[in-house]
């Protein structure tokens, strides 16, 4: 259920982002915003992406209800009103918003896709898929360890963003700053901490090459750490090791490509980071037999080191030039979600180390 909570998650971003100019339609009731209309045009890939975005949706949420005991036509009709429920309320709320504009054809898309879904749900029940999928998260990993799996699934989504290092994620710290300056800017009583956050200066001067090359390290050893802190101890976490070290080679290439361009892909590999890659994975082999609980604080260690690590290097300053190459209808919605997922990935992984240790 972790899953299917964050890919909802991500569907309310994508579907309110910029999260800006909310106002009430003029003469307009708050009847009058439940009925849908049907758009006067249609956009190819709209169309496509509406269908496709809530099929994960619709499939987490079976597997879900399924594994919880519910039967096949229970499932898939949960999932079913799950998402089209969710999308009416996307929907209805995208009338508060100037630039986005509410449709019946978006409706019916999301709920179709979130019943393929479904359908795919049943049907992976059906051939033995779930069972198989249920026998070998049971080899891997401890009871209760969901949260755990979502946030190793959404770290690539993390890595997607430009980062001030490769794999240096959590870089929250001037976003927050411009956000409280926002917040305080006519708050008499706070004239002095809005001073105080004006006249403090981002990070200009880059990392030093022992202080970058430690933060490589520590962005690939924390997501393994926290691997091991919900998986069983024993040679199967070597798995997990190689796995975090292609994906994390994967997203950033992806990750470079999309910024910058193909003939990039490979240009953030240097020898230092190279070989804070290598450190980093045989420290991770090294620990295979760590107990969970161990695992788990060693998983927090490296995450805040990382997050001190980030914040002393300066934003990335081609950032702004990349973005202009998105497509702004269709992937600048994407952009910004993996620029939120990249800082608050670490902080979420946190919380949960925090919790799972204080757990009995």
């Amino acid at each position: 259920m972790p899953l299917a909570l964050a890919w909802g998650a991500l569907i309310v971003y994508a579907s309110l982002f910029p999260f800006d100019g909310w106002r009430w339609p003029p003469g307009r009731t708050a009847w009058d915003l439940l009925p849908l209309a049907w758009p006067r045009y249609f956009i190819p890939f709209d169309i496509t992406s509406n269908l496709l975005a809530y099929a994960p949706l619709g499939f987490l949420v079976g597997v879900a209800r399924l594994r919880h005991g519910a039967g096949l036509a229970a499932a898939m009709l949960g999932a079913l009103v799950l998402g089209g429920l969710l999308s009416y309320a996307m929907e209805v709320i995208q009338h508060l918003l100037p630039q986005r504009v509410p449709s019946l054809l978006d409706w019916l898309l999301n709920t179709g896709g979130a019943a393929l879904g479904a359908l795919l749900a049943a049907l992976c029940q059906r051939i033995g898929l779930l069972h198989w999928w249920h026998d070998a998260r049971e080899r891997w990993l401890e009871r209760g360890n969901g949260g755990a799996l979502a946030l190793l699934v959404l770290w690539p989504v993390a890595l997607l963003f430009p980062k001030p290092v490769p794999l240096g994620v959590g870089q929250v710290g001037e976003a927050l700053r411009g956000g409280l300056l926002e917040l305080l800017a006519d708050v008499p009583w706070a004239d002095p901490l809005a001073q105080w956050l004006a006249e403090a200066e981002p990070a200009t001067r880059a990392l030093s090459p022992l202080a970058e090359g430690l933060a490589v390290m520590l962005g690939l050893l924390a997501p393994c750490l926290l691997a091991f802190a919900a998986a069983r101890p024993g040679w199967r976490r070597a798995g997990l090791v190689l796995g975090a070290l292609g994906v994390a080679v994967a997203a950033t290439s992806l990750s470079t490509v999309l910024n910058f361009g193909p003939s990039h892909a490979l240009a953030w590999r240097t020898g230092a980071v190279d070989r804070a890659l290598g450190a980093a994975t045989l420290l991770a082999l090294a620990g295979l037999w760590l107990g969970p609980r161990l695992a788990g604080a060693l998983a927090l260690v490296a995450l805040t080191g990382l997050v001190v690590l980030v914040h002393q290097a300066p934003i990335d300053p081609y950032f702004a030039d990349s973005l202009h190459g998105w497509e702004q209808g269709r992937f600048i919605r994407f952009h910004g979600l993996a620029q939120w997922v990249g800082w608050l990935w670490p902080y979420a992984a946190i919380g949960w180390l925090l919790a799972r240790l204080g757990s009995r």
